[in-house]
């Protein structure tokens, strides 16, 4: 397993704990914790015993507050249109086109979220506070999401004479348009609450800030009894839904049954409903 500075990983039971270990700075990333969850995402890919993941934050006051810009604004001048020496190799930062051409950019979130790194297993997120800003690259590819009570979401990019581009993008689809254009727009000055953020579907679900562990760690336990090859087949049909054009996405559908419908685990699943086993079901 790799070694983490700005992370904390625990699993059990098939089921994996990721925290954003930086609570003196809101578990804001800098260049070391995007570096680390590219690293931990792909690892997490070939690690067999994990087969769901539940994304948090330290502390009780945010999840993840977006990029540290404290560390952004002391990297000094980039290299090309804006001047500059020009990047090092190894340089982990952030850099808005290449040389003397506009057109390269490194994307943090080619980093940060677990299908930009081609993870397939499910990933909840336990959202603990605060979630603003660069928090939307990994809510925007998490499957769903449980709130604490306190939660509260916003982008501060136009406060601060920024333009918000790929994190709203990343949650097109997961909040009604006007919603996203306010959430947006408004910058620092209004944050929606998880009430509200319940109300539009974009949290599943808000508990008190004491449950919040438990009632993640229920979903991800009833996940991880699944086969992992039907729950990654039917995660791959559900975001094949979401990005293309219903046709398209049906089109495909022979694609993700034939993979995911393992002959062992059919067997398995027939025997169990055959024996008149039943689950003892909660209501939400």
């Amino acid at each position: 397993m790799p070694d983490f500075e700005t992370l904390a990983y625990e699993e059990s039971d098939g089921v994996a704990w990721v925290t954003l270990n930086r609570p003196d700075v809101l578990n804001s990333f800098n260049t070391t914790m995007q570096r680390e969850l590219r690293d931990l995402w792909r690892w997490l890919r070939r690690h067999d015993d994990v087969r769901v993941i539940v994304l948090t934050g330290a502390g009780d006051k945010a999840f993840c507050t977006g990029i540290d810009r404290s560390e952004a604004l002391a990297d000094g001048p980039r290299s090309g249109r804006a001047g500059g020496s020009g990047p090092e190799i190894g340089d982990d930062s952030v850099h808005i086109g290449s040389g003397t051409t506009p057109f390269m950019f490194d994307d943090p979130g080619d980093n940060l979220g677990p299908k930009s790194n081609d993870l397939w297993k499910p990933v909840i997120a336990a959202v603990n506070g605060i979630a603003c800003g660069g928090a939307f690259y990994m809510l925007g590819e998490v499957d769903f999401m449980i709130a604490a009570d306190h939660a509260t979401f916003f982008d501060p990019h136009l406060t601060f004479n920024m333009a918000a581009s790929f994190e709203p993008l990343q949650m097109t689809g997961r909040m009604p348009f006007g919603d996203l254009v306010r959430l947006t727009l408004l910058g620092s000055e209004e944050r929606m609450s998880a009430q509200r953020a319940l109300q539009i579907g974009l949290v599943t679900e808000i508990v008190p800030a004491a449950e919040l562990r438990d009632r993640a760690g229920w979903a991800a336990a009833v996940i991880a009894r699944a086969h992992p090859v039907a729950v990654q087949g039917t995660l791959r049909a559900l975001w094949a839904g979401r990005e293309l054009s219903r046709g398209q996405a049906l089109g495909l559908g022979w694609a993700f049954v034939g993979l995911g419908n393992d002959p062992e685990a059919l067997a398995q699943g027939q025997a169990r409903f055959a024996s008149g086993e039943r689950v003892d079901w909660r209501l939400r």
